[in-house]
């Protein structure tokens, strides 16, 4: 990401006043050199685009992985901040069973008379599912296994976030004839106003897209036609534009110059949240264009969604047991564990919750991956779970 200006530094805060057309032009209307990218299958529309089974085979030591997710680090940092990797999802089955469970959730909305709202574009256009990731772990604990084992979704978010990141879902329909998105940049920053972000400084706009990573899963083909994703390369660069998406000549600048990918069932996108983009629009007659959005938390980072965590881990728990006993790899169970778990220690009551062997208290994700592990009982789980979430808490009368 580029650094505030030397006069944006020196004033400590950023304004309206600093957003000019034309230094945002001349930030995004740049390259993408595929050098600066070996790992990388192609470039499409300055979009870095990765083979995810030739990313498997290359990468299967310590070494090598961490050249990968440094590379892709840099691409979400100084390239054009948007990669797509082509058979995220090799098994089309998962995807099939995430699907089937989305349709049902999406019925019992309608049924009940629910109308998701959007942030960005008409409610009740198109169907969505908040916090799809707690309701899968609930309703399908097995399908929420083999879906988030994925090594893809574990890769990149461990590439721009570290470990302990905190995985959120909603499931996104776009249904023909659905409008497109206004064209936006994301949370934190990007879900307030101008006045409130304007009162944040300057540091706090550059640090903001550190904290989430975006992603969407395609659940089907998505051909241009269906309105797949708009996208701005280049645009996270540009220091003053949580300032900026809001405004008209803005607006029509990405309206000219946006790119669209299209994309098929089981592959997946990230970007940096800064990039400037939004749902395009589906002109398809039969397409209902279905994309699980992954909202991606630093472990330091405050998520968007409320999520139980601890309904998730114990809905986890014998799903979980049930594939370390039939010998399931231990890094799929890890990654589901970091998709479900909260995997960070704090905040917590460190008068009952005090580290032992360590600077931190146990984690649930560290909780929850001893009970595999050690092959604990469901009750003693559970009650272990309920134990720690007391610790944690702050009211000990």
């Amino acid at each position: 990401m580029a650094a505030p200006s030397s006069s944006t530094r020196s004033q400590g805060w950023l304004s309206e006043d600093d957003c000019r057309l034309e230094d945002f032009a001349s930030v995004v209307e740049q390259a993408t050199d595929p050098a600066d990218y070996p790992s990388a299958d192609s470039v499409r529309e300055e979009v870095l685009v990765y083979d995810s089974d030739s990313l498997r085979e290359h990468g299967g030591s310590a070494e090598r992985r961490r050249e990968i997710q440094a590379e892709l680090a840099r691409a979400l940092t100084d390239g054009p901040g948007i990669v797509v990797f082509q058979g995220a999802f090799r098994d089309h089955e998962v995807i099939d069973r995430a699907t089937a469970a989305f349709d049902t959730m999406i019925a019992h909305q309608r049924a009940a008379g629910t109308t998701a709202g959007d942030h960005f574009a008409k409610p009740g256009a198109n169907d969505r599912v908040w916090n799809a990731l707690e309701k899968l772990a609930v309703d399908a604990p097995d399908v929420f296994a083999d879906y988030y084992a994925n090594d893809i979704l574990a890769l990149v978010s461990t590439a721009w976030l570290g470990p302990a990141y905190q995985v959120t879902s909603q499931v996104n329909v776009v249904n023909p004839g659905g409008a497109a998105q206004s064209p936006h940049r994301d949370y934190h920053l990007g879900f307030m106003s101008n006045e409130q972000a304007a009162s944040y400084p300057a540091q706090v706009h550059h640090l903001s897209p550190a904290l989430t990573l975006q992603g969407a899963v395609a659940h089907c083909d998505m051909p241009v036609q269906s309105g797949p994703t708009m996208y701005l390369p280049y645009s996270h660069l540009y220091a003053p534009g949580y300032l900026a998406w809001r405004d008209a000549d803005f607006i029509a600048y990405f309206d000219r110059h946006h790119v669209q990918l299209s994309m098929a069932k089981g592959d997946a996108a990230f970007f940096n949240p800064a990039v400037f983009h939004g749902a395009g629009h589906n002109r398809s007659a039969d397409i209902r264009r279905m994309a699980n959005l992954l909202q991606v938390s630093s472990a330091f980072g405050r998520a968007m969604e409320s999520v139980d965590r601890e309904r998730i881990s114990a809905a986890l728990f014998p799903v979980l047991a049930s594939l370390k006993a039939t010998g399931a790899p231990d890094n799929d169970l890890r990654n589901v564990i970091a998709a479900g778990a909260d995997g960070y220690g704090f905040p917590t009551n460190l008068d009952f919750d005090q580290p032992v062997d360590g600077l931190a208290p146990e984690t649930q994700a560290e909780l929850l991956w001893r009970a595999v592990h050690e092959g604990m009982d469901a009750d003693t789980f559970r009650r272990q779970l309920t134990e720690q979430r007391k610790r944690r808490g702050s009211d000990h009368t």
